[in-house]
């Protein structure tokens, strides 16, 4: 009788075993898809990086480009527009950092804005920090950017000078590829 019970037993674990696994599996495989369909899209992945052609942007020009659903602004800025964001005091922004995700933490300096040391090409999220609205171009008191909606004046590095918008225009992250393409993201 003893060797039955042992038998039995044996089988009880096993049969245990087996079914606790099956319960794993068939929970890893119901919840797989629930998990799965929070990762982005193909579209949005796709949109995580683009390429934007500035061959024809002549000095003084801006361009706007679509990256993650929001506004780019790539501007070619002309000397006076550098010589004027260069002049500007720190102590006179109400933002004194650079808001740059090519450098992390740097103070708000216009050559700590750019994408090239010269300082030609400026390329911002162009989006207000104060309410996300879209500032117009050319515009404002200080001759960079100026948000209607609540009157906010970034200057020509696109930096707050006066509103109540909190931070400068952010600045994404950017390289150039070549001579004339510049890839976002």
């Amino acid at each position: 009788m003893s060797h039955v019970e042992e038998d039995t037993g044996t089988r009880r674990d096993f049969l245990y075993v087996a079914t606790g696994a099956a319960g794993v599996v068939a929970t890893g495989a119901a919840v797989w898809p629930l998990v799965n369909q929070m990762n982005p899209s193909a579209d949005v992945q796709a949109l995580s990086s683009i390429q934007v052609d500035v061959a024809e942007v002549e000095p003084g020009q801006q361009i706007t480009a679509l990256w993650r659903g929001k506004p780019v602004f790539v501007r070619r800025r002309t000397e006076a527009e550098i010589e004027a964001a260069r002049d500007t005091d720190l102590s006179d922004l109400p933002d004194d950092n650079a808001r740059n995700d090519n450098l992390g933490e740097a103070d708000g300096a216009d050559q700590n804005r750019t994408l090239d040391e010269a300082g030609e090409w400026l390329v911002m999220i162009g989006v207000c920090t104060h309410l996300g609205c879209v500032p117009l171009g050319d515009a404002g008191d200080f001759g960079g950017w100026f948000c209607p909606c609540h009157g906010s004046h970034y200057d020509t590095s696109g930096r707050i000078r006066k509103g109540p918008a909190p931070e400068n225009l952010p600045v994404p992250q950017a390289e150039f590829i070549s001579d004339t393409v510049i890839k976002l993201g």
